[in-house]
């Protein structure tokens, strides 16, 4: 492996280091509010410093190590409990994480830094940093104007006791069950210390279980160490340095008076009645396995004797052991490649499925049971592959974290972010391309959907405002909001605004939905002075327009007085996806399955004519809204519905149900999207195409736009900014 692939592959463990940072800086956070914080995350949170910048040093990153030691040092303050990380502690970590990120990234792309920013963090956390002596020469410090009168006396006459030289250390050693998941093992420990000196090393194996409870994965032994060496305590610390926090560790000097006699191997004597354990490299014992022929120390106190782990640090070493798992790294390319390959696999199970058809092979025989088979297969590698694409939304959560800290600095407002669903997967993809929408909508809320502190406690809300970030799988697709507890929109403004800009007729009678809408008209901005974060009117509909890029759509839902909550609705992949095809006067179209309710064929009498000459259906109580498919994309006039034809139940994303009219229904398949936008741009109605096994093309429609271009009803219409009259 060259230099650069060790280097790349330092960057990409790195991500992993500071989303466990973010993670667990954030845990201490909510802990500490509580009162009480769990030491184990205050030592995740020093390791994943501290790993970062032992790799920096590595690579010779010099401002990154300088950095990293200056905020682990304060980390270390708290972790041996001389430093409460209390609110203003904690503020100045969090920045020191969003600096720690920028001199990451920093580096791996090669970039300067400022020193001034570092400059800035670093003097924050040296307030909170342990005060370093200033060692003083005696001989060197003679005070000016000061006479003596007094003589010294002899040392030779003081009784000072034995003279005292430290010739080893005496080291309890008991590993907690996370060291085993982490990799790390007992017995290379020892073998490292032994490098340093003489060791003798004892195991109490009273911490074993009885054979038919004991785990492969626990921990049950412990060592007492004694070593002989002039190293310093601080180099016989560095062996145990990445097992900081995994385990029970004491090192205390050993000393001999000076008449002790010393033999010529340097033993003292002292641990004579200690039985050396050998660990050569072919015979290393293992930690965990019974081991009832080793020597039991006496002098070893037993290990329930010793200071008892807490419940919470046992049940966590313990399901970081359990859900250890193997993983590799595979380049994106090469998953974009395959999941290419696997498009063409289903277009080809298609067409073969096709040609059997039309030769006329029927369903029993042995070639349509191996088409099934095929198509299963076909499916199970689709879903496998997809698989490997999705990831968690939680580094996109964790991203921000940052923006809300930076916004609320900017704005002068305490805000506290609150994300849910972290564990959702989302195609990576999605994930990339949510980042910019995602930041825009985060400073909105807190720029423009949260009230000024003063305002909050007048209206007898928490002086801290909320921002809720959440992610949630519903009907194959995924649904992420951002809602926050302010003041909600302000719909006579916004008017006032769309007026003025000439986004909206005077006479236009518009709903509040209709008037929410407006903010994602090009050019709208409800802000009277130009910010960092607002005020150019260039926002919304940006995060409109991306979010439309990659299939999804945004809706608003605000309460005065309450807050706003805004919806992002986007399918979990944008590769493949399961589709009805439907006959369409003469042509053939998919109708994506997530937003089909059910299909129905009612008769003639339960359609009913509105006197605009548009006709609803009554389902079950309800009457709801006919829209003719091959009228809206104008393959033919618009027709009374026939008792021939059959109603798809369409759900749109903001909870309308209307019914669309199809001629009939063919298969239920899954189909390659193919992207028409960069070709044809946005056409109304479409969102995507595929191809069919014969090869012909077929169009994707989608649902909702077709609902909003079709429904006239103002209290069933969404807004659509061109239809007021302002260009998209």
């Amino acid at each position: 492996m060259s230099t650069n692939d060790i280097r790349e592959t330092f960057f990409l463990e790195c991500e992993d280091l500071l989303e466990a940072l973010e993670e667990g800086l954030q845990d201490i956070n909510d802990q500490s509010a509580d009162g009480a914080v769990d030491s184990e995350c205050i030592n995740a949170v020093f390791r994943a410093v501290h790993s970062i910048k032992g790799g920096a040093g590595a690579f010779k990153l010099d401002e990154l190590v300088h950095f990293a030691h200056t905020f682990e040092t304060v980390l270390d303050e708290v972790r041996n409990g001389k430093l409460l990380p209390d609110s203003d502690v904690m503020g100045v970590f969090f920045r020191a994480n969003d600096r720690l990120v920028d001199l990451v990234n920093a580096a791996r792309d090669e970039e300067p830094v400022d020193p001034a920013d570092n400059a800035a963090i670093e003097a924050e956390l040296n307030k909170y940093a342990p005060a370093e002596e200033e060692e003083v020469d005696a001989g060197d410090y003679t005070p000016m104007g000061l006479s003596f009168d007094f003589e010294l006396p002899d040392l030779d006459d003081l009784d000072l006791g034995p003279a005292k030289t430290q010739i080893g250390y005496e080291i309890h050693f008991r590993p907690f069950d996370q060291l085993y998941g982490n990799g790390n093992d007992a017995a290379h420990l020892i073998r490292a210390l032994s490098e340093l000196g003489v060791v003798t090393a004892e195991v109490d194996t009273s911490g074993l279980p009885a054979f038919e409870t004991m785990r492969a994965t626990g921990a049950c032994l412990s060592w007492k160490i004694t070593l002989m060496t002039d190293e310093s305590e601080h180099v016989v610390l560095d062996v145990f340095d990445f097992v900081d926090g995994l385990c029970e560790l004491t090192v205390d000097p050993i000393y001999e008076e000076a008449d002790t006699p010393v033999d010529d191997d340097g033993d003292t004597g002292a641990g004579e009645e200690l039985e050396m354990a050998d660990f050569p490299e072919d015979d290393a014992p293992e930690a965990t396995a019974a081991a009832p022929d080793l020597p039991m120390a006496s002098a070893v106190e037993p290990a329930d004797a010793a200071e008892p782990r807490s419940a919470a640090k046992q049940e966590s070493g313990q399901a970081a052991a359990k859900t250890t798992k193997a993983t590799i790294r595979v380049d994106l390319e090469r998953v974009d490649r395959l999941i290419n390959v696997v498009g063409e696999l289903v277009i080809n199970q298609a067409m073969l499925s096709q040609c059997a058809k039309e030769a006329g092979v029927g369903s029993g025989t042995e070639i349509a049971a191996g088409l099934d088979e095929f198509k299963q297969l076909s499916r199970e590698i689709q879903e496998s592959v997809m698989a490997i694409r999705a990831q968690p939304v939680k580094s996109l959560f964790q991203r921000m974290s940052r923006i809300v800290r930076e916004a609320s600095h900017a704005t002068g407002k305490t805000v506290k972010l609150i994300t849910q669903g972290e564990a959702t997967e989302v195609d990576k993809t999605v994930i990339e391309r949510l980042a910019d929408p995602l930041t825009h909508m985060i400073r909105n809320a807190v720029d423009h959907g949260l009230e000024k502190t003063e305002k909050r406690l007048e209206n007898g809300k928490d002086k801290v405002g909320h921002v809720t970030l959440t992610a949630a799988h519903r009907s194959g697709r995924v649904f992420i909001e951002v809602s926050d507890d302010g003041a909600g929109i302000n719909r006579e403004r916004v008017l006032q605004i769309g007026i003025e800009k000439g986004i909206v007729d005077p006479s236009a009678d518009l709903s509040d939905t209709e008037i929410d809408n407006l903010i994602f008209a090009p050019g709208f901005s409800t802000a009277s002075e130009i910010s960092d974060l607002s005020g150019r009117g260039v926002g919304m509909d940006v995060v409109k327009s991306s979010i439309q890029s990659l299939g999804g759509r945004v809706t608003i839902n605000s309460t005065p007085g309450k807050g706003s909550v805004f919806t992002i609705s986007l399918p979990l992949t944008l590769a493949v996806m399961e589709g009805m095809v439907v006959q369409v006067a003469g042509q053939t179209m998919i109708v994506p399955l997530t937003a089909i309710v059910e299909t129905l064929r009612p008769e003639r009498e339960e359609i009913h004519m509105l006197g605009t000459g548009d006709e609803v259906v009554s389902v079950r109580g309800m009457f709801l809204p006919v829209v003719d498919l091959a009228a809206s994309f104008g393959y033919r006039s618009a027709q009374p519905y026939t008792s021939s034809q059959v109603l798809l139940l369409v759900n749109t994303d903001d909870d309308h149900t209307y019914a669309l009219t199809v001629d009939a229904i063919h298969d239920q398949r899954q189909v390659v999207i193919k992207g028409l936008k960069e070709n044809y741009g946005d056409l109304t109605g479409i969102a995507a195409a595929t191809i069919l096994g014969d090869g012909r093309i077929a169009l994707i429609i989608d649902t909702d736009a077709i609902y909003e271009q079709n429904t006239a009803q103002p209290t069933l219409m969404t807004y659509q900014p061109n239809a007021m009259g302002a260009s998209q």
